[in-house]
Protein backbone atom coordinates (compact mmCIF):
# COMPACT_ATOMS: atom_id res chain seq x y z
CA UNK A 1 0.00 0.00 0.00
CA UNK A 2 2.73 2.46 1.02
CA UNK A 3 6.24 2.71 -0.43
CA UNK A 4 9.23 4.89 0.49
CA UNK A 5 11.49 6.03 -2.36
CA UNK A 6 14.31 8.55 -2.63
CA UNK A 7 13.52 11.71 -4.61
CA UNK A 8 16.38 12.99 -6.74
CA UNK A 9 14.50 15.47 -8.90
CA UNK A 10 14.17 19.10 -7.72
CA UNK A 11 11.00 19.76 -9.72
CA UNK A 12 9.17 16.72 -8.28
CA UNK A 13 10.13 17.84 -4.76
CA UNK A 14 9.21 21.50 -5.13
CA UNK A 15 6.00 20.82 -7.09
CA UNK A 16 4.79 18.50 -4.33
CA UNK A 17 5.52 21.05 -1.60
CA UNK A 18 3.62 23.70 -3.56
CA UNK A 19 0.49 21.61 -2.85
CA UNK A 20 1.15 21.33 0.90
CA UNK A 21 -0.60 23.66 3.35
CA UNK A 22 2.03 23.37 6.10
CA UNK A 23 5.66 24.04 5.15
CA UNK A 24 8.66 26.25 5.82
CA UNK A 25 11.82 26.92 3.84
CA UNK A 26 13.45 24.14 5.93
CA UNK A 27 11.55 21.78 3.63
CA UNK A 28 12.82 23.41 0.43
CA UNK A 29 15.17 21.72 -2.04
CA UNK A 30 17.66 24.53 -1.48
CA UNK A 31 17.76 23.94 2.28
CA UNK A 32 18.96 20.44 1.46
CA UNK A 33 21.60 21.88 -0.86
CA UNK A 34 22.67 24.26 1.90
CA UNK A 35 23.12 21.37 4.34
CA UNK A 36 25.28 19.58 1.79
CA UNK A 37 27.55 22.65 1.56
CA UNK A 38 27.95 22.39 5.35
CA UNK A 39 29.21 18.83 4.97
CA UNK A 40 26.06 17.05 6.19
CA UNK A 41 24.74 13.81 4.75
CA UNK A 42 21.11 14.18 3.69
CA UNK A 43 18.18 12.15 2.36
CA UNK A 44 15.08 13.30 0.51
CA UNK A 45 12.40 10.64 0.73
CA UNK A 46 9.01 10.41 -0.89
CA UNK A 47 6.07 8.51 0.63
CA UNK A 48 4.00 6.89 -2.11
CA UNK A 49 0.56 5.31 -1.91
CA UNK A 50 -0.34 3.26 -4.98
CA UNK A 51 2.28 5.19 -7.01
CA UNK A 52 0.92 8.57 -5.90
CA UNK A 53 3.29 10.84 -3.96
CA UNK A 54 1.45 11.74 -0.73
CA UNK A 55 4.29 12.95 1.49
CA UNK A 56 7.93 14.00 1.58
CA UNK A 57 10.53 14.07 4.32
CA UNK A 58 13.95 15.67 4.48
CA UNK A 59 16.53 14.03 6.75
CA UNK A 60 19.91 15.30 7.97
CA UNK A 61 22.55 13.18 9.66
CA UNK A 62 23.96 15.26 12.50
CA UNK A 63 27.25 14.26 14.08
CA UNK A 64 27.89 16.04 17.36
CA UNK A 65 30.08 15.43 20.39
CA UNK A 66 27.02 14.26 22.28
CA UNK A 67 26.25 11.65 19.60
CA UNK A 68 25.05 11.03 16.04
CA UNK A 69 21.36 11.37 15.23
CA UNK A 70 18.93 11.72 12.33
CA UNK A 71 17.02 14.99 12.23
CA UNK A 72 13.83 15.82 10.32
CA UNK A 73 13.37 19.63 10.34
CA UNK A 74 9.73 20.74 10.10
CA UNK A 75 8.53 17.48 8.63
CA UNK A 76 7.08 15.25 7.40
CA UNK A 77 5.03 17.20 4.85
CA UNK A 78 1.80 15.55 3.75
CA UNK A 79 -0.83 16.17 1.10
CA UNK A 80 -4.13 17.29 2.55
CA UNK A 81 -5.86 13.95 1.92
CA UNK A 82 -2.94 12.04 3.50
CA UNK A 83 -3.36 13.84 6.82
CA UNK A 84 -6.28 11.49 7.54
CA UNK A 85 -3.78 8.60 7.74
CA UNK A 86 -1.04 10.49 9.59
CA UNK A 87 -0.41 7.77 12.14
CA UNK A 88 -0.11 5.05 9.50
CA UNK A 89 2.12 7.19 7.28
CA UNK A 90 4.43 8.05 10.19
CA UNK A 91 4.57 4.39 11.23
CA UNK A 92 5.65 3.31 7.72
CA UNK A 93 8.18 6.16 7.53
CA UNK A 94 9.56 5.15 10.91
CA UNK A 95 10.52 1.71 9.63
CA UNK A 96 12.68 3.35 6.96
CA UNK A 97 14.16 5.81 9.46
CA UNK A 98 15.11 2.97 11.80
CA UNK A 99 16.97 1.25 8.93
CA UNK A 100 18.91 4.43 8.13
CA UNK A 101 19.63 5.02 11.81
CA UNK A 102 21.09 1.52 12.11
CA UNK A 103 23.27 1.95 9.00
CA UNK A 104 24.50 5.36 10.16
CA UNK A 105 24.98 4.27 13.80
CA UNK A 106 22.61 7.01 14.98
CA UNK A 107 21.69 6.91 18.66
CA UNK A 108 18.29 8.54 18.13
CA UNK A 109 15.83 9.95 15.59
CA UNK A 110 14.63 13.52 16.13
CA UNK A 111 11.58 15.01 14.42
CA UNK A 112 10.60 18.69 14.60
CA UNK A 113 7.04 18.18 13.28
CA UNK A 114 5.18 20.68 11.15
CA UNK A 115 1.91 19.34 12.55
CA UNK A 116 -0.42 21.53 14.57
CA UNK A 117 -0.03 21.15 18.33
CA UNK A 118 -3.24 19.39 19.33
CA UNK A 119 -4.19 16.29 21.35
CA UNK A 120 -4.59 14.05 18.31
CA UNK A 121 -1.13 14.81 16.89
CA UNK A 122 0.59 14.60 20.28
CA UNK A 123 -1.06 11.21 20.84
CA UNK A 124 0.27 9.85 17.52
CA UNK A 125 3.88 10.45 18.58
CA UNK A 126 3.30 9.02 22.06
CA UNK A 127 1.77 5.84 20.61
CA UNK A 128 4.87 5.38 18.44
CA UNK A 129 7.17 5.60 21.51
CA UNK A 130 8.49 9.11 20.94
CA UNK A 131 9.23 11.44 23.85
CA UNK A 132 9.55 15.21 23.93
CA UNK A 133 13.10 16.32 23.13
CA UNK A 134 14.96 18.24 25.86
CA UNK A 135 15.76 21.02 23.41
CA UNK A 136 14.35 22.42 20.18
CA UNK A 137 16.44 23.14 17.08
CA UNK A 138 13.92 25.12 15.03
CA UNK A 139 10.87 27.16 16.08
CA UNK A 140 7.93 25.26 17.55
CA UNK A 141 5.97 28.50 17.90
CA UNK A 142 6.06 31.08 15.11
CA UNK A 143 4.40 34.41 14.33
CA UNK A 144 2.81 34.85 10.91
CA UNK A 145 1.24 37.79 9.12
CA UNK A 146 -1.10 37.58 6.13
CA UNK A 147 0.10 40.16 3.59
CA UNK A 148 -2.48 39.70 0.84
CA UNK A 149 -4.30 42.84 2.03
CA UNK A 150 -3.45 46.37 0.78
CA UNK A 151 -0.51 48.06 2.53
CA UNK A 152 -2.72 50.60 4.31
CA UNK A 153 -4.86 47.82 5.75
CA UNK A 154 -1.77 45.93 7.01
CA UNK A 155 -0.55 49.14 8.67
CA UNK A 156 -3.97 49.76 10.19
CA UNK A 157 -3.97 46.33 11.89
CA UNK A 158 -0.55 46.82 13.51
CA UNK A 159 -0.02 47.84 17.11
CA UNK A 160 -0.45 51.62 17.33
CA UNK A 161 3.15 52.12 18.54
CA UNK A 162 4.58 50.01 15.70
CA UNK A 163 2.62 51.91 13.08
CA UNK A 164 3.74 55.24 14.61
CA UNK A 165 7.41 54.20 14.62
CA UNK A 166 7.26 53.07 10.97
CA UNK A 167 5.82 56.46 9.99
CA UNK A 168 8.48 58.24 12.06
CA UNK A 169 11.14 56.24 10.24
CA UNK A 170 9.67 57.21 6.87
CA UNK A 171 9.79 60.90 7.83
CA UNK A 172 13.38 60.76 9.11
CA UNK A 173 15.73 61.72 6.26
CA UNK A 174 18.69 60.21 8.13
CA UNK A 175 17.11 56.74 8.02
CA UNK A 176 17.66 54.66 4.89
CA UNK A 177 16.77 51.04 4.07
CA UNK A 178 18.61 49.32 1.23
CA UNK A 179 18.23 45.86 -0.31
CA UNK A 180 21.18 43.75 -1.39
CA UNK A 181 22.05 40.52 -3.18
CA UNK A 182 25.81 41.10 -2.83
CA UNK A 183 28.02 38.57 -1.06
CA UNK A 184 30.04 41.32 0.62
CA UNK A 185 26.90 42.41 2.45
CA UNK A 186 26.84 39.04 4.24
CA UNK A 187 30.02 40.32 5.89
CA UNK A 188 28.26 43.58 6.73
CA UNK A 189 25.40 41.59 8.25
CA UNK A 190 27.81 39.34 10.15
CA UNK A 191 29.60 42.27 11.84
CA UNK A 192 26.29 43.52 13.23
CA UNK A 193 25.21 39.94 14.00
CA UNK A 194 28.28 39.41 16.20
CA UNK A 195 27.42 42.59 18.09
CA UNK A 196 23.91 41.20 18.65
CA UNK A 197 25.39 37.90 19.89
CA UNK A 198 27.60 39.71 22.42
CA UNK A 199 24.62 41.72 23.68
CA UNK A 200 22.15 38.82 24.01
CA UNK A 201 24.63 36.04 24.77
CA UNK A 202 23.35 33.30 22.40
CA UNK A 203 25.22 30.70 20.33
CA UNK A 204 25.68 32.25 16.87
CA UNK A 205 25.72 30.72 13.42
CA UNK A 206 29.19 30.78 11.87
CA UNK A 207 30.07 33.12 9.02
CA UNK A 208 30.32 30.08 6.71
CA UNK A 209 26.77 29.12 7.71
CA UNK A 210 25.43 32.59 6.87
CA UNK A 211 27.44 32.81 3.65
CA UNK A 212 26.42 29.35 2.40
CA UNK A 213 22.75 29.92 3.23
CA UNK A 214 22.87 33.17 1.28
CA UNK A 215 24.68 31.72 -1.76
CA UNK A 216 22.47 28.63 -2.07
CA UNK A 217 19.16 30.53 -1.94
CA UNK A 218 20.56 33.27 -4.17
CA UNK A 219 20.83 30.78 -7.06
CA UNK A 220 17.01 30.93 -7.34
CA UNK A 221 16.66 34.57 -6.24
CA UNK A 222 15.10 33.40 -2.98
CA UNK A 223 17.02 35.54 -0.49
CA UNK A 224 17.79 39.18 0.17
CA UNK A 225 19.75 41.17 2.75
CA UNK A 226 18.09 44.29 4.14
CA UNK A 227 20.36 46.98 5.57
CA UNK A 228 18.98 49.71 7.81
CA UNK A 229 21.18 52.79 8.10
CA UNK A 230 21.12 55.85 10.32
CA UNK A 231 23.28 58.72 9.06
CA UNK A 232 25.03 56.22 6.77
CA UNK A 233 25.86 53.71 9.52
CA UNK A 234 24.34 50.21 9.35
CA UNK A 235 22.46 49.71 12.64
CA UNK A 236 19.93 47.05 11.65
CA UNK A 237 19.96 44.16 9.18
CA UNK A 238 18.00 41.08 8.18
CA UNK A 239 18.33 38.09 5.87
CA UNK A 240 14.92 37.20 4.47
CA UNK A 241 14.15 34.01 2.52
CA UNK A 242 11.36 34.07 -0.09
CA UNK A 243 10.03 30.61 -0.93
CA UNK A 244 6.72 29.38 -2.33
CA UNK A 245 4.84 32.63 -1.67
CA UNK A 246 6.05 32.88 1.93
CA UNK A 247 8.71 35.27 3.24
CA UNK A 248 10.76 34.14 6.24
CA UNK A 249 12.58 36.57 8.53
CA UNK A 250 15.26 34.02 9.33
CA UNK A 251 18.28 36.04 10.44
CA UNK A 252 18.29 39.40 12.19
CA UNK A 253 20.88 41.73 13.70
CA UNK A 254 20.84 45.17 15.29
CA UNK A 255 22.93 47.72 17.12
CA UNK A 256 22.00 49.24 20.48
CA UNK A 257 23.67 52.51 19.51
CA UNK A 258 20.55 54.49 18.60
CA UNK A 259 17.67 52.93 20.59
CA UNK A 260 15.25 55.79 19.88
CA UNK A 261 15.69 55.70 16.09
CA UNK A 262 13.12 53.23 14.63
CA UNK A 263 15.37 51.75 11.92
CA UNK A 264 14.44 48.10 12.68
CA UNK A 265 10.71 48.88 12.37
CA UNK A 266 11.12 50.52 9.00
CA UNK A 267 13.40 47.68 7.84
CA UNK A 268 10.70 45.10 8.60
CA UNK A 269 8.11 47.19 6.81
CA UNK A 270 10.35 47.35 3.70
CA UNK A 271 10.86 43.56 3.90
CA UNK A 272 7.07 43.06 4.06
CA UNK A 273 6.60 45.33 1.04
CA UNK A 274 9.27 43.39 -0.88
CA UNK A 275 7.47 40.15 -0.02
CA UNK A 276 4.23 41.62 -1.40
CA UNK A 277 6.01 42.62 -4.63
CA UNK A 278 7.18 39.03 -5.00
CA UNK A 279 3.61 37.76 -4.68
CA UNK A 280 3.97 36.33 -1.17
CA UNK A 281 0.80 35.67 0.80
CA UNK A 282 2.50 35.30 4.21
CA UNK A 283 5.31 36.93 6.15
CA UNK A 284 6.75 34.52 8.73
CA UNK A 285 8.56 36.29 11.58
CA UNK A 286 10.02 32.92 12.69
CA UNK A 287 10.29 32.04 16.39
CA UNK A 288 8.64 33.79 19.33
CA UNK A 289 8.68 33.18 23.11
CA UNK A 290 6.21 30.55 24.38
CA UNK A 291 5.11 32.69 27.34
CA UNK A 292 4.44 36.33 28.23
CA UNK A 293 7.24 36.19 30.81
CA UNK A 294 9.18 39.49 30.48
CA UNK A 295 12.31 37.65 31.69
CA UNK A 296 12.30 35.22 28.75
CA UNK A 297 15.38 35.80 26.53
CA UNK A 298 13.07 36.39 23.53
CA UNK A 299 10.59 38.67 25.33
CA UNK A 300 11.71 41.91 23.65
CA UNK A 301 12.00 40.32 20.21
CA UNK A 302 8.57 38.72 20.60
CA UNK A 303 6.98 42.06 21.51
CA UNK A 304 8.65 43.61 18.45
CA UNK A 305 7.38 40.91 16.08
CA UNK A 306 3.82 40.86 17.43
CA UNK A 307 3.56 44.60 16.97
CA UNK A 308 3.25 44.13 13.19
CA UNK A 309 -0.02 42.23 13.61
CA UNK A 310 -0.67 38.61 12.75
CA UNK A 311 -1.22 35.38 14.62
CA UNK A 312 0.75 32.60 16.26
CA UNK A 313 1.17 29.11 14.86
CA UNK A 314 2.18 26.32 17.22
CA UNK A 315 3.57 22.94 16.18
CA UNK A 316 3.91 19.70 18.12
CA UNK A 317 7.05 19.91 20.25
CA UNK A 318 10.25 18.35 18.91
CA UNK A 319 10.14 14.57 19.36
CA UNK A 320 12.91 12.00 19.98
CA UNK A 321 12.95 8.26 19.41
CA UNK A 322 15.84 6.54 21.18
CA UNK A 323 17.78 3.89 19.24
CA UNK A 324 20.52 3.29 21.82
CA UNK A 325 21.11 3.65 25.54
CA UNK A 326 23.71 6.31 24.60
CA UNK A 327 20.75 8.58 23.84
CA UNK A 328 20.43 9.39 27.53
CA UNK A 329 23.87 10.99 27.61
CA UNK A 330 22.77 13.30 24.80
CA UNK A 331 19.47 13.93 26.61
CA UNK A 332 21.29 15.01 29.78
CA UNK A 333 23.73 17.31 27.92
CA UNK A 334 20.87 19.00 26.05
CA UNK A 335 18.72 19.30 29.17
CA UNK A 336 21.53 21.19 30.91
CA UNK A 337 22.08 23.35 27.82
CA UNK A 338 18.37 24.22 27.69
CA UNK A 339 18.39 25.20 31.37
CA UNK A 340 21.49 27.36 30.87
CA UNK A 341 20.01 29.34 27.97
CA UNK A 342 16.74 29.86 29.82
CA UNK A 343 14.30 28.07 27.47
Amino acid sequence: MFEIREIKDKKTWEDFLAECDEKTFLNSWNWGEFNKTMGDKIWRLGIYQQQELIGVVFIIKISAKRGTFLFLPHGPNLKRQATRDKRQVLKILLEELKKIAKEEKATFIRIAPIWERNEENIKIFKELDFKEAPIHMHPELTWELSIEKPEEEILKEMRKTTRYLIRQGLKNKDVEISKSKKLEDVETFNKLYQETVDRHNFVPFSFDYLKNEFLVFLTDDQIMIFLGKYKGEVVSSAMVVFWQKIAFYHQGASSSKYPKIPVSYLLQWEAIKEAKKRGCRLYNFWGIAPTEDPKHPWAGLTLFKKGFGGYKKEYVKTQDLSRSKNYWLSFLVEKLRSKKRGF
